[in-house]
Parts: structure tokens; C-alpha cells; sequence
């Protein structure tokens, strides 16, 4: 048997000490690090980090990264938080767009989604109560 751990989520973007601050300011993240070449950070979120990556790292690197341009996501990053409008309002208020605003799901989870400045699905969620 293999002992695996998650360990990070690396999105790749533009601008990564862009990024950083917009985390930072948008859903109150700290910033672990940030590369002195300016191509890789990591947020302070726990065991499993929100890492970014710069687009011209990867491609150097033969990753052929793609950009998020296309309106529909293929992904989404979820934090979690007891106050969803709050954090709504916070994350709108440093620029990130709206998906969806404030709702109750069927199984009593609130949710809200915004895209960051990158143009990534975020979700603002409730815990699950069951």
C-alpha cells in the first residue's frame, strides 16, 4: 500500500504576487510564500495549500499550460465559512466577480460563487449540516 497525502492545489496565472494580495484581500488568506523569481507562492489554508504558479514558469518548463478564458469552469476551489454573505461581500469587494449570489441548497448547505481576478470558480460554502 502507497501513503499518499494531498498535499497542494497549484493553479497557474499571470501574475502570481497578484494573486497572492487578491487571496489575501478577498478571502482573508495569509501568504505562506512567494518565490523571489516572483513564479510560485503558497496561501497559508491549512495541511492541503492554494499554491499558484506563473503561466511563463510552466511554460518553460514544456507544461503547456492552459489559460482559464472559457466562461464555463471546469473546477472549482470551495472555502468553507459560517458566514456566507460576509465573505461574499468581502471577496466582491476586492474585485472578485459574482457567479451566484447568497443561497440555500435543498440539503440546508448555504452557497454563493464568485470568479477571482484570474477568472477561477470559487465557492463560499456553509458547512454541511446533516
Amino acid at each position: 500500500m502507497v501513503d499518499l497525502t494531498f498535499k497542494y492545489t497549484i493553479l497557474y496565472v499571470q501574475n502570481v504576487a497578484q494573486t497572492l494580495a487578491f487571496y489575501e484581500a478577498a478571502f482573508g488568506f495569509n501568504k505562506g510564500m512567494l518565490h523571489e523569481s516572483g513564479d510560485y507562492g503558497e496561501l497559508v489554508t491549512g495541511n492541503t495549500k492554494l499554491s499558484f504558479s506563473s503561466i511563463a514558469l510552466m511554460t518553460s518548463l514544456g507544461k503547456k499550460p492552459g489559460t482559464q478564458v472559457d466562461l464555463n469552469a471546469c473546477f472549482e476551489i470551495a472555502f468553507e465559512t459560517t458566514d456566507v454573505p460576509a465573505a461574499l461581500t468581502k471577496a466582491l469587494a476586492a474585485g472578485a466577480s459574482m457567479v451566484q449570489d447568497v443561497e440555500t441548497m435543498p440539503w440546508g448547505q448555504t452557497t454563493a460563487y464568485v470568479k477571482d481576478l484570474n477568472g477561477f470558480l470559487v465557492e463560499l460554502c456553509s458547512p454541511i449540516t446533516l
